[in-house]
């Protein structure tokens, strides 16, 4: 038997060399045997170190991938199984695309496990505020399943480049300075704070958005595994909220429904005929707001967790209209709040328009989707849902009487024009209604997000941000008449 004695536990290139060396003088795998960090004897332990072997040969990209993941599983046979893949691959060149092979099969399966505990190390890493000579430093304790900080703490890096951190780890340290990435030595917990002042604020927040009715116990654990729960500050309040869940889930059902003013009964009703609304003239735009709540016009509102009203100044010279509330929106209770919306309010930044100054409403006031997993995706409202919200927005433009509407694609062209429009024909210009109303058309935010070439993306932008641009210089000239 010969043991190769490697540096340190994540020893690639000491494991390489090694295995290099024992393919090349034909040292079977079942005379091999991989130690880390031994101190007697020399790199091989049967008749001395191995003479150089003349001679070479190549390993294929898919094994050498798999190998570098592979070292950092905690297995201590995983040099073991690495050599005899290196082995038969001479015989086998193709051998890494077996995934039937007991061997390709078993590496396979610790690389899945190498890469979730990397996926777990990025989500439950908890960096707490500490100080040093240095100034202010955020320092997180964590036990990952296997040795995947050195591979992970890049992600970091680029993640967290503007703040001083640590992470420590049985198996090291990563430390970054906001320059450059170092490695330690192993840790243990009591070098790390035991907790700060931000995480009563996070566990305020934690509880304050855990819905009890989307509670998936065993899906929760297998996201969540109680193993890192010791080091998530959030995890105490998991039983406490898991056990009263079917309790706050009850009261959540059995809740009636916000009242609004008198003169909005009718429209909550489920059972509300869609006429006998349209003689309701709300006074004032929270009426309009309550009365969306209670709205029952058509279906939609079953799924929404709320109905979505416009928010901006009474008096706002330019009224932007959407399609729908999305999931973030929906949960929040605003307009735009979103990864659109994000995206909506760098543009306006740039085109020299003011979100404060703005109405920004949607043409529907419901979340249209369906589930899909986890996930509630985006369904695109029907021209009769459309409709029937069209009595909401309606009243936000007499209320709001904008000078400009924006329109941000089909959808929301479709509601304020009474037709839908063809949006990149039609847009970029000012275009004026039956009752009189000016409107600009343009694409809706969530659209350039959805490009996926990186060159169109940017000039949809640039095209974009020129429609924006007509809308502000469209105010200016009516600024510029009045005075």
């Amino acid at each position: 038997m010969r043991t190769a004695v490697l540096a340190d536990p994540l020893d690639f290139d000491g494991w390489r060399e090694a295995a290099r060396r024992l393919r090349l003088a034909g040292v079977e795998p079942s005379r091999v045997k991989f130690a880390v960090g031994a101190t007697a004897g020399g790199l091989f332990d049967e008749g001395g170190a191995l003479p150089e072997v003349e001679g070479a040969f190549t390993a294929p990209r898919a094994f050498l991938e798999t190998a570098a993941q592979l070292i950092q599983h905690r297995s201590e046979d995983r040099f073991d199984l690495m050599y005899r893949l290196l082995w038969r691959l001479k015989d086998q060149p193709n051998l890494m695309a077996v995934l039937s092979d007991r061997d390709v099969a078993e590496a396979a399966d610790r690389v899945k496990a190498v890469r979730r505990a990397a996926h777990k190390m990025k989500a439950f890493v908890r960096f707490r505020q500490a100080q040093d000579e240095a100034g202010e430093r955020w320092v997180a304790w964590f036990e990952p399943a296997h040795r995947v900080l050195q591979a992970t703490a890049p992600f970091f890096a680029r993640r967290y480049s503007a703040i001083r951190w640590s992470i420590l780890t049985p198996d090291g340290a990563a430390h970054w300075d906001g320059t450059l990435l170092t490695f330690g030595p192993p840790a243990d917990q009591s070098q790390a704070p035991a907790e700060d002042a931000v995480e009563d604020f996070w566990r305020t927040y934690y509880a304050s958005t855990f819905n009890p009715a989307r509670l998936r116990p065993q899906a929760m654990r297998s996201e969540m595994p109680k193993r890192y729960w010791k080091n998530l500050p959030e995890a105490a309040l998991i039983p406490e909220l898991t056990a009263a869940a079917s309790v706050r889930t009850d009261a959540m059902v059995n809740q009636p429904a916000p009242t609004p003013n008198d003169r909005f009964q009718r429209v909550r009703a489920p059972s509300v005929d869609r006429a006998a609304t349209d003689d309701l003239v709300p006074e004032s735009l929270d009426e309009l707001a309550r009365g969306v709540q209670g709205c029952r016009r058509c279906p939609l509102w079953r799924d929404a967790t709320q109905g979505v009203c416009g928010e901006g100044p009474k008096r706002a010279a330019l009224m932007v209209v959407g399609e729908q509330p999305g999931d973030q929106e929906d949960l929040a209770g605003r307009p735009f709040v979103g990864p659109a919306g994000r995206l909506l309010d760098a543009a306006f930044q740039e085109a020299g328009l003011d979100r404060g100054d703005l109405y920004l409403t949607n043409a529907v006031k419901h979340f249209k989707h369906e589930p899909r997993g986890k996930r509630r995706l985006h369904k695109t409202p029907n021209a009769g849902e459309v409709q029937a919200c069209r009595w909401w927005l309606d009243h936000e433009r007499r209320l709001v009487r904008p000078e400009l509407i924006l329109a941000l694609g089909a959808t929301a062209g479709l509601a304020v024009l009474g037709r839908k429009p063809a949006v990149q024909a039609e847009r970029g210009r000012v275009l004026t209604t039956e009752d009189g109303a000016r409107v600009l058309l343009t694409v809706h935010p969530s659209y350039l997000l959805r490009l996926p070439d990186p060159a169109l993306r940017a000039e949809e932008r640039r095209r974009f941000l020129a429609d924006l641009s007509v809308a502000r210089d469209a105010l200016k000239r009516t600024d510029a008449k009045r005075a």
